[in-house]
């Protein structure tokens, strides 16, 4: 038996600009998921994934015929894995290439709904697995900027940059004096990453400028020591991207009596917000009908 595990993730800073060379500030999670491996002696993949509560979420068989997978079933979970496995053999062609097969169990520490990188994580631990590069996998599956790949692979906050060069990442001591202002709200809607992108693809112009702007505050908020600051720089990042992607800020949108920032993380829309403010403000979210409220210390590595 063989067992992987990877951390999810949450983009601070750089949310879509990051596709196109934004230095972006990410920092993986406490939650995330496992990949558990045991081998059996029949050609076949049994798979099975369980949500955090324990209950059973996907399950399914994949029959392996000349090294291709063949599931019982037709649906997008199943496909998706096909695809993975298939682009992972292609980039390891000894990767499942005897007749032996598996059980494959797979075990989220977050509900699958919070988009904290269901997709992500799996990613990482079949790469891990398979013993081929993640971040090319990612590029031949399911595609994206590769930051939630770099978070499921490090256990510390990190900065992501795309260059002409290749990916870089380095890990940060990005740990603030205030983070116990710091708070992630669940906005009960999973957002669809690849839909978020598309808007984004569409609606951006010129936007060397853009990310010249966004550089700079990320580096300004890993080196942030004062929480006025903080606010400050989160609330011009919302206000910049809302004018690139001609979207709404979140707070104006649901939040506008809130003492506090309020600002998007990742693809706008849906999954968590990231929230300021000097008091608990659980209350208020909870009033508003959004009851998952973290505290940064309970959510970041």
């Amino acid at each position: 038996m063989r067992e992987f595990y990877s951390n999810g993730k949450l983009l601070i800073s750089g949310e879509y600009v990051v596709l196109d060379g934004a230095k972006a500030l990410a920092l993986p999670t406490k939650f995330g998921q496992s990949l558990t491996v045991t081998p059996i002696d029949e050609p076949k993949l049994i798979w099975k994934s369980y949500n955090r509560d324990k209950s059973l979420w996907f399950e399914g068989t994949f029959e392996i015929e000349n090294g291709k997978l063949k599931p019982n079933q037709n649906n997008e979970t199943s496909d998706r894995i096909v695809q993975i496995i298939q682009a992972a053999k292609t980039l390891n062609p000894d990767f499942l290439s005897s007749n032996q097969g598996c059980t494959i169990s797979t075990a989220l520490t977050f509900p699958k709904n919070w988009g904290l990188g269901t997709s992500s994580t799996l990613i990482n631990n079949i790469a891990d697995w398979a013993k081929v590069d993640a971040f090319e996998l990612l590029k031949n599956t399911f595609g994206g900027s590769g930051y939630d790949i770099a978070c499921a692979q490090n256990d510390a906050p990190i900065t992501f940059q795309r260059t002409p060069n290749g990916i870089e990442v380095n890990t940060l001591d990005f740990s603030p004096e205030f983070k116990e202002h710091i708070y992630f709200v669940y906005l009960n809607e999973k957002q669809n990453s690849r839909e978020g992108i598309a808007t984004y693809n569409s609606n951006k112009s010129n936007i060397k400028p853009v990310i010249s702007e966004i550089n700079e505050i990320t580096s300004k908020l890993i080196n942030c020591d004062s929480f006025k600051q903080f606010e400050d720089l989160l609330t011009q990042h919302e206000t910049i991207i809302s004018k690139v992607t001609k979207q709404q800020p979140v707070k104006d949108r649901l939040f506008p009596d809130f003492n506090g920032v309020v600002k998007s993380l990742g693809a706008w829309g849906g999954d968590f917000v990231l929230v300021t403010s000097e008091g608990n403000p659980t209350a208020y979210f909870k009033e508003k009908g959004f009851h998952t409220v973290i505290p940064y210390s309970d959510m970041i590595l």
